[in-house]
């Protein structure tokens, strides 16, 4: 009988280019002026990216486009999501049982509170040029920031796994 090995360093390499957008733009938008400025066609997925918190759980909406001939994956993704927590109020008197509701916010990258949406792009080690794609992104009205971001220094990398 033969004996396979796994070594884990195997799973630890990080493939994919994470781009950070700041935009006020709703996702839909943002994903039309990208497919206008780069060729590529970004497409709403039926497959949310769903997160768990202590504050909640929530569902992050995400755009993926796949190009068979490069073998790439792009993946535009919310960063930020509000959720609603009720709470019950021990008042007494006139709003003794009143129910309140909270908005909190719940980020997908809890390092980066700021970042309104990540551009990941995924098995593009040396065939994409990120600075290149940043400057395009930059022309969108209504960007006010593209960087590109280093994956290794990030601490919920799990997140970005789906």
């Amino acid at each position: 009988m033969t004996v396979h090995k796994l070594h884990l360093d195997e799973f630890d390499e990080i493939d994919y280019q994470l781009i950070a957008i700041h935009s006020p733009l709703e996702d839909y938008r943002l994903a039309y002026y990208i497919n206008q400025n780069l060729p590529i066609n970004l497409k709403k997925s039926n497959c949310n990216i769903h997160i768990s918190s202590k504050e909640g759980e929530t569902q992050f909406t995400r755009f993926i486009f796949e190009d068979d001939t490069k073998d790439i994956s792009w993946n535009l993704i919310q960063n930020q999501n509000a959720v609603f927590v009720s709470s019950q109020t021990g008042n007494q008197g006139l709003f003794a049982e009143s129910n309140t509701k909270f908005s909190t916010k719940i980020y997908l990258i809890p390092e980066f509170k700021k970042v309104d949406y990540f551009l990941k792009i995924e098995n593009a080690e040396a065939t994409v040029d990120v600075l290149k794609i940043a400057n395009c992104i930059k022309k969108i009205d209504r960007v006010s920031t593209v960087y590109a971001v280093e994956v290794e220094k990030i601490k919920s990398k799990n997140n970005l796994i789906f």
